[in-house]
């Protein structure tokens, strides 16, 4: 009896047949949109809150207020994803940092257009050069504008494809100018708050002690390499 060859017709049944594995699903998959979402809420809050009058006497100040202490806390937020992840093994935060980072980029975009609607953007009274003379003269407006100009190339460069067009190290010392960033969006804060610097204070500790954070386990790491390639090196 001779052995059966499988015509093309039973060949083509057989790979119809087999089961198509299924592509892998991290479970952290939904999160970077989950953060997106959520971060989206405050602004659709604010919306509902301007259309039915319910951001009080002076809504413009409450914009700006909200807009502004949003962009901070998310980006101070994005700043902790490493030492997060550095403290406790979890790569979650990693997954979040850019779309945090995203975030805060449209919200300090946003408190900058209420200031300009502020200087009389939408009434026909808005004139370029008022608004330089303001930034160029008020610190505390050049350190907000100086702030949110900053932000702008990290926010185009936040993508895969820029790491590959900048290269590895020259991306990284791009985005080490979060940290500047940050020292601006406090000290902003702190200048545009009258009384009471609480707040702005608990904003500028936080940052502080993640930077803190980062170099202390970028030395222990640098002295583990080097004690482990002691170690190598010792016959």
């Amino acid at each position: 009896m001779s052995k059966a060859t499988p015509s093309p017709t039973n060949s083509g049944a057989a790979t119809a047949a087999r089961p198509v594995p299924r592509r892998k699903v991290s479970k952290f998959g939904g999160l970077g949109p989950g953060i997106v979402v959520g971060g989206l809420v405050p602004m659709a809050v604010m919306l509902w809150d301007a259309q039915t009058g319910a951001l009080g006497a002076n809504p413009v100040q409450r914009l700006q207020l909200q807009t502004g202490v949003l962009s901070l806390v998310l980006l101070i937020l994005s700043l902790a994803a490493t030492p997060l992840r550095l403290v406790t093994g979890w790569t979650w935060p990693a997954r979040v940092r850019k779309a945090l980072g995203l975030l805060a980029f449209l919200y300090a975009t946003l408190h900058v257009l209420v200031y300009l609607v502020d200087k009389g953007i939408l009434n026909g009274s808005f004139g370029i050069a008022t608004v330089v003379d303001d930034v160029l003269k008020r610190p505390f407006i050049t350190v907000g504008f100086a702030a949110w100009l900053l932000l702008i190339p990290l926010a185009l460069t936040s993508f895969k494809d820029s790491v590959k067009k900048l290269g590895f190290a020259r991306w990284t010392t791009l985005h080490k100018l979060v940290y500047f960033v940050v020292a601006l969006g406090v000290v902003h804060y702190w200048w545009g708050v009258k009384k009471d610097h609480t707040e702005p204070l608990i904003y500028g500790l936080v940052a502080a002690m993640l930077l803190a954070l980062r170099v202390i386990f970028k030395d222990f790491r640098s002295k583990k390499k080097a004690g482990g390639a002691g170690k190598t090196a010792t016959p």
